[in-house]
């Protein structure tokens, strides 16, 4: 077709050229014809489409198919147009019954519409009374709302009334009751604040309420508890009886009722098995009854003793965790006031069996064991339950067993001073009974005291031993003769001095046992010494020596220079061998130093002596010729040479 279209684009162009010059009236469609050949047929997409319309039916280009063509194009136009018009008026068709369609719902709206119309009118006095009604109802929902929140925060329920209440008067206290209990508090509490804002009826008529439900709620719970509190030592029960000591702490006679009861059923429980570990033991009889001990009383007091101060805590620890909820109130005194109480039951039975071993003829070291064990108890128990009766009764008991031991302790010593203390022995040594009386103080101070008194009671037991013994021995010593008697003093304070310096405070007994030994010291001093003036013959020397004035020495009779000279060669031998004239009875003295210091104290005395008689020699108004040769020794020397 587009080269058809080339070739009659040509052809149109030579004729267009020859009617160019012939025909100006042409001028019009030769503007058309250069339009149509200037047109580009590839760029117009409309002609391009036509064009390929046009070429399912114009097959042929011939001049006779060139003249139909028109014809043939409108043949084929009007049949599309005729297809268009039958195919729309199936759509007119189908567009007047929707119409018709549509008519008919638009009359049965505005039929409707008319209808709801005079209904509306006829209903709308009613509608407003719904929505008055609706309104109404909300409030009164509202109303019903608030009603309720008030009800549920300053009114029990007829559930929490029940918990309240119990069933029975039996019932048992759970947790709830005391959950339900706090609310009724906290209602209480919430009915001031109810009355500051201005409802003062309404909060009064609540208080009121709440008090009586509060007032029946302890009652019942007092009754509970006042049932209840013996078993403190149970799991199920301990929480449950200490929220209930918190709640009834508010009221104090009732708090105290409950106290009380609780002190009389734990006395008997603290009583009863006291009475059996005494006589029965523990569960399955370990550990053995204390009773079985009775033979030995220190073991015995000990036992019962230990048993308390291991059972009394506990009851203290029950007690605490009994009224560990309170802590409104200061309850220590409550405390203290109900441990003593508690404890009263044992007093009686442990007196007796105490009381009981004191009036045995148990020994001196046995009752000062019980002694120190009763005074330890009573300081540590009494910390536990100070200003008790049980603390009175453990103070009594360490008088009585002090004072049993004391009187025990003397009878001992008088019965050893009257068996034992006899003449002194031959050899000056302390008697038997010393010996025995000294270790019986060993023993009893053997005993170890931890507790307070020590210095006390070590007085006094020294005191009830060795002031008899002091004076047994001086009554016994005073049948020998005076140097016997030194010595034999001497060695029993030196072994009483030696046991006594062993122990703490006794500074002052040894003091006074020194100086009652210097005063024997200077008695064999002096023995000592006489017996050395009189072998040495220097009694005559001395008294002269001591009367000088009558003249020079030399020329007295017994002071010559022959007669000195007999003196001094026997203190040359007594120089060379110094103990051959050491009087025998200091050889017995059991001290090294007693016997060293008697010796040297004699010593000093004749160097004294000799000193003297020195310088009498040297002196020239004596007239002694050659004093140098007569006596070579210096005072000094014959000293250095005595005391070595």
């Amino acid at each position: 077709m587009l080269e058809m279209l080339e070739r009659n684009k040509d052809n149109l162009m030579d004729v267009a050229a020859q009617d160019t010059g012939d025909k100006g009236a042409g001028n019009v469609i030769t503007r058309r014809l250069n339009k149509i050949l200037e047109t580009r047929l590839e760029n117009d997409k409309d002609t391009l489409e036509a064009l390929k319309e046009l070429s399912t039916f114009f097959t042929e280009n011939t001049l006779q198919s060139r003249r139909n063509l028109r014809s043939k194009i409108e043949k084929r136009s009007l049949a599309i147009n005729e297809d268009f018009l039958s195919a729309f008026r199936e759509v007119k068709e189908a567009l007047d019954a929707i119409y018709n369609d549509v008519s008919e719902m638009n009359n049965s709206v505005q039929n409707m519409t008319s209808r709801l119309q005079a209904t509306k009118t006829q209903t709308h006095h009613l509608i407003d009374q719904t929505t008055k009604l609706q309104a109404e109802s909300q409030k009164l929902c509202l109303q019903q709302e608030v009603a309720g929140g008030f009800l549920r925060s300053f009114q029990l329920s007829p559930a929490e009334q029940a918990v309240l209440r119990g069933s029975s008067r039996e019932a048992a206290i759970t947790s709830e009751f005391f959950t339900v209990l706090e609310r009724v508090q906290s209602i209480h509490s919430n009915g001031r604040m109810l009355m500051q804002s201005g409802h003062q009826t309404a909060a009064l008529e609540i208080m009121e309420q709440m008090a009586l439900y509060q007032e029946a709620a302890l009652e019942r719970l007092y009754r509970w508890t006042q049932s209840h509190c013996r078993n403190i030592e149970s799991a199920e029960t301990s929480g449950l009886l200490t929220q209930a000591m918190s709640r009834l702490q508010d009221r104090p006679v009732l708090f105290k009722y409950v106290l009380d009861e609780y002190c009389t059923a734990r006395r008997s429980v603290l009583v009863r098995a006291f009475i059996d570990a005494l006589t029965q033991g523990g569960p399955g009889g370990t550990p053995k009854p204390i009773e079985m001990h009775a033979h030995d009383p220190k073991r015995y007091v000990g036992d019962m003793l230990a048993w308390l101060h291991q059972t009394i805590p506990s009851e203290k620890e029950n007690l605490l965790a009994l009224l560990k909820g309170c802590d409104k109130t200061d309850v220590s005194d409550q405390i203290q006031q109900t441990l003593s109480n508690i404890t009263e039951g044992v007093c009686h039975p442990l007196k007796v069996r105490v009381e009981h071993i004191m009036a045995t003829d148990a020994g001196a070291t046995v009752l000062y064991s019980v002694t120190n064990l009763v005074r330890f108890y009573h300081q540590v128990i009494g910390q536990v339950v100070p200003g008790s009766l049980l603390q009175t009764t453990l103070e009594e008991l360490q008088e009585l067993s002090q004072q049993t031991f004391l009187l025990a302790l003397q009878s001992q010593v008088r019965q050893q001073l009257n068996e034992r203390i006899e003449t002194p022995p031959s050899d000056l040594s302390p008697s038997p009974g010393v010996s025995q009386l000294l270790n019986l103080l060993r023993e009893v101070l053997s005993v170890g005291s931890v507790a307070e008194g020590r210095q006390q009671d070590l007085v006094k037991i020294v005191a009830s031993i060795v002031d008899p013994l002091l004076q047994a021995v001086n009554e016994s010593a005073t049948r020998l003769p005076t140097t016997d008697m030194a010595v034999y003093l001497l060695n029993c304070m030196y072994q009483m001095q030696s046991t006594l310096s062993l122990y703490e405070f006794m500074d002052d007994r040894l003091e006074r046992l020194q100086a009652q030994s210097d005063a024997q010291l200077d008695t064999l001093t002096s023995e000592q010494a006489s017996s050395l003036v009189a072998n040495l013959n220097l009694g005559p020397i001395y008294t002269i020596l001591q009367e000088q004035g009558r003249g020079s020495l030399s020329s007295i009779p017994g002071m010559e220079p022959s007669s000195l000279k007999n003196f001094l060669s026997k203190l040359d031998g007594f120089l060379v061998m110094p103990d051959m004239l050491v009087l025998p009875q200091i050889n017995l003295l059991l001290s090294s130093t007693h016997r060293s210091t008697v010796q040297r104290r004699a010593f000093e005395v004749i160097g004294a002596i000799y000193k003297q008689l020195y310088e009498a020699v040297h002196d020239p108004e004596n007239l002694y010729q050659n004093p140098a040769s007569l006596m070579p020794r210096t005072p000094d020397q014959v000293l250095k040479l005595l005391i070595v």
